[in-house]
């Protein structure tokens, strides 16, 4: 009986809006599902070979990645995110937002540029020659290499979160601790840093996330990781099966890490009763406030000055060479391609939220939400598996139709942008619900009352009301896509550079 009253409850509420959530939600979800069914398929032939000599590696290599660039991404970001929310100090509102910056590098760029700096005949022995100084070569090409250099570029994850905690927190908490005899250091570590907990290990879990997905920096230093044995051995050896096995391999370690981070949440509550009271930032004397401005600008100085000063430098050297109408195509090409992918990708996001709200059943938003799970899992990983379905779809189309799509799909950019959309669904999706949530139903609840549809009351009412969060959100994905590189050196056509 039950089952037949669930049944019945879903022929009753289901509609088209329900029919095309689940849709969407299909196809976002079909890279991972392609990985899942690939398991059935079978070990490839080098699967032996690399469980004795490499998979111990790169669990080892990726291991340390993760470690180290957690520890010293957790230690600048909490620190920074601290001392600007906390103290009146030179150049604070300056540095606030600078610190944001180290962002828009990809991590691949800042590591070349550290080696141009730091290696043999690079720009720091130049410079020393010039200055008649003794120089000794810093080498930069090892672990502790990238571990320095993927913090540098990932480390405002945690910041931007924890800034926001920290900000948020009533200063009554505070006052109420000094009234008990607790000294500004301890009432940091007791009260201040654990209320921060959820925004701390939420930037902490997507600095993990990047150092997964990590493929330029870690294939130029030579550090086998995860995703650099998963282009190695797709491309290199030739064996998709064993690919998709060890891309099975990172998805598991990736949902580990994912399960870790809600556990440690449980259901603790973080909120503060009361009404909450805005931080009054301590004065510090001159020569103290001059060092912590001094010490809060290091970040911001090696994640982004010194990578875009090496840049400009090396920009100046092969200005005649490089700057043709050659390099404005392949900008054109790059910015093409991130402007469809951003455009559909902020279309798809708000398809799901307003089609989940205009169906009856409750259930459906599990499956908006399951759509949106490829920011989660690397980008190396959305590739395999996007590769995989898609020759699935051209071998159907072509047994039962007789139509050749291939070159629809491997000759255009359509299973490139289909996959950035994947990938970056959540980073639209998230902000942009968040915001309409705040928009509230009674607008549109009086637009119905006034014979106004569904689309009408969309397009008139609340997308002028969301267009600052659109933008944003497009934003925020145009570059995410601009930076992606492990999807495109997989899926990229011959015929477009980017």
């Amino acid at each position: 009986m039950e089952v037949k009253k669930i049944f019945r409850t879903l022929f009753r509420d289901t509609n088209q809006w329900s029919l095309l959530v689940v849709v969407i939600g299909f196809l976002m979800s079909l890279p991972v599902l392609a990985i899942a069914f690939g398991l059935w398929d079978g070990v490839g032939e080098m699967w032996s070979h690399l469980v004795e000599y490499l998979l111990l590696d790169y669990l080892r290599n990726s291991a340390v990645l993760l470690l180290g660039t957690g520890v010293l991404c957790l230690f600048m970001g909490v620190a920074c995110a601290w001392c600007v929310s906390r103290y009146e100090f030179p150049l604070r509102k300056l540095l606030s937002q600078l610190l944001f910056l180290p962002l828009a590098i990809p991590s691949y760029i800042v590591a070349y540029a550290y080696v141009g700096i730091f290696d043999n005949s690079g720009s720091l022995q130049t410079l020393c020659n010039t200055l008649g100084i003794a120089y000794s070569k810093l080498d930069m090409m090892n672990s502790y290499g990238l571990i320095w250099v993927l913090s540098m570029s990932l480390f405002p994850y945690v910041y931007v979160s924890t800034r926001a905690a920290f900000l948020s927190q009533s200063l009554r908490m505070e006052e109420a601790a000094a009234m008990l005899g607790a000294s500004p250091r301890r009432y940091f570590w007791t009260i201040a840093l654990p209320l921060a907990q959820p925004a701390i290990i939420g930037g902490l879990f997507l600095v993990f996330m990047e150092v997964l997905n990590d493929y330029g920096a870690a294939k130029y230093y030579g550090i086998r990781t995860f995703t650099t044995g998963i282009f190695r051995t797709w491309t290199a050896l030739e064996d998709l099966p064993t690919a998709i096995y060890l891309s099975a391999i990172l998805v598991v370690l990736v949902l580990l890490l994912s399960a870790l981070e809600r556990w440690q949440r449980g259901k603790k509550s973080y909120t503060t009763k009361g009404q909450a009271i805005s931080q009054r930032r301590k004065q510090l004397p001159k020569r103290r406030a001059w060092l912590l401005s001094f010490l809060v600008s290091l970040p911001f100085v090696f994640g982004f000055i010194l990578p875009v000063g090496q840049l400009l430098y090396w920009g100046m050297l092969t200005f005649h060479s490089v700057f043709n109408i050659e390099l404005f195509w392949i900008a054109l090409q790059a910015c093409g391609i991130a402007l469809a992918a951003a455009t559909l990708t902020v279309f798809f996001a708000l398809c799901l939220i307003y089609f989940v709200r205009w169906n009856h059943l409750r259930s459906i938003e599990s499956i908006a939400k399951a759509a949106t799970i490829g920011y989660v899992i690397p980008g190396a990983i959305i590739g395999i598996g996007v590769m995989s379905s898609s020759q699935e779809v051209v071998n159907f189309c072509y047994e039962n139709f007789g139509l050749k799509v291939g070159y629809l799909f491997y000759g255009s950019s359509v299973v490139l942008i289909y996959a950035y959309v994947v990938r970056f669904l959540a980073v639209a999706y998230n902000p942009l619900q968040a915001n309409s949530l705040k928009i509230g139903k009674k607008l549109a609840e009086a637009s119905y009352m006034l014979g106004k549809k569904n689309f009408a009351t969309l397009w008139k009412i609340e997308l002028p009301l969301l267009r600052n969060s659109l933008l944003g959100a497009f934003i925020l994905v145009f570059i995410d896509t601009l930076k992606e590189l492990p999807l495109t050196l997989i899926l990229k056509p011959y015929n477009i550079q980017t």
